[in-house]
């Protein structure tokens, strides 16, 4: 397809409550069809309740949508953004209406995930399809932009991000944090291995050997295995090994949503100081100059049809068992 057929952009995110009504029917659509004990989405739904019932992540994803306007307006191409979740307002269905109304035929989407798995790339194709088949043949066709993880303009945001956190304190481990995922999932999918990649990459740009990838945020039947180690048994294990000062970069996420504020500067900050550990956040690549920069570049890919090979492939991130 050529640039010109090209008429819009779709910024696919999961969505979060933006009050304290909001807490329990998000939690009961993210939840829906998963195996979770209710006491568990009831814990989480703590967590929001500890902010007012308020997730950082919708206005996150609208400072993203005002950077990228202002960088599209002056650099091009001249693309309205639209904007729809997985899991609360603005649900894909209502833009893909929107959309469809406006005239949008042909979209290109931005997907606020940066790794692949079934949970962070797979799904939001599906969820993108199903949006399509509820509005009917009027609905926009919708292309994804292609998977980012070692793209150089998203090392660099991290990598700006963890040497500000890092010169904090005399660090002495660099620990990189993302979400953690059913074993299962993450057999049908290369998450791990590009997790490990941009750690690697991220690292070596900073010129630090000391680091490991640990994860976060579990979920789910305390039965089914999970990747690990959970970033606070990793904490108190490099505490025991005599390390007091660390930085947690959770470079799984592209914004300091509720899984970072809460499970990292809540819950892990807590460990940290009973442990009497020194403990620096770094942040996520939010609204970075070069990670709004490399969604432009990753659209001109696109539309120049030069992208690279990272494309999903039809039987990629397929659904765990």
């Amino acid at each position: 397809m050529k640039s010109a057929d090209y008429d819009a952009l779709l910024l696919v995110s999961f969505g979060g409550p933006e009050g304290m009504d909001d807490v329990i029917p998000f939690l009961e659509n993210v939840l829906r069809g998963r195996n979770v004990p209710r006491d568990r989405m009831m814990q989480v739904a703590h967590h929001y309740e500890s902010f007012g019932g308020v997730s950082p992540i919708n206005q996150q994803n609208r400072d993203l949508i005002a950077a990228l306007q202002k960088e599209l307006e002056r650099n091009g191409p001249k693309l309205p953004i639209y904007w729809g979740n997985r899991n609360w307002h603005p649900l894909l269905p209502d833009t893909m209406r929107q959309m469809a109304a406006d005239g949008i035929r042909n979209a290109l989407a931005f997907v606020t995930a940066a790794y692949s798995s079934y949970s962070s790339c797979r799904q939001y194709l599906q969820n993108i399809a199903d949006a399509q088949a509820e509005v009917g043949p009027k609905a926009p066709r919708v292309e994804k932009l292609r998977a980012f993880y070692n793209h150089p303009l998203f090392i660099e945001a991290n990598v700006d991000h963890i040497r500000a956190a890092w010169n904090q304190i005399d660090a002495q481990h660099l620990v990189f944090t993302a979400h953690s995922i059913p074993e299962s999932m993450a057999a049908n999918c290369d998450y791990i291995a590009q997790l490990n990649e941009t750690g690697g990459l991220v690292a070596q740009a900073l010129g630090i050997q000391n680091w490991r990838l640990v994860y976060q945020s579990r979920s789910g039947s305390p039965a089914q295995p999970w990747l690990g180690p959970d970033v606070s048994d990793y904490l108190r294990e490099l505490r025991r090994a005599g390390v007091t000062n660390v930085v947690v970069a959770p470079i799984g996420f592209v914004s300091d949503h509720m899984e970072v504020v809460y499970d990292l500067d809540v819950e892990a900050q807590k460990v940290a100081s009973e442990i009497e550990m020194k403990m620096v956040r770094a942040r996520t690549a939010g609204t970075h100059a070069a990670f709004v920069k490399m969604i432009r570049e990753m659209i001109l890919e696109r539309v120049n049809s030069n992208s690279p090979a990272l494309i999903c492939a039809p039987d990629c991130c397929t659904r765990f068992t």
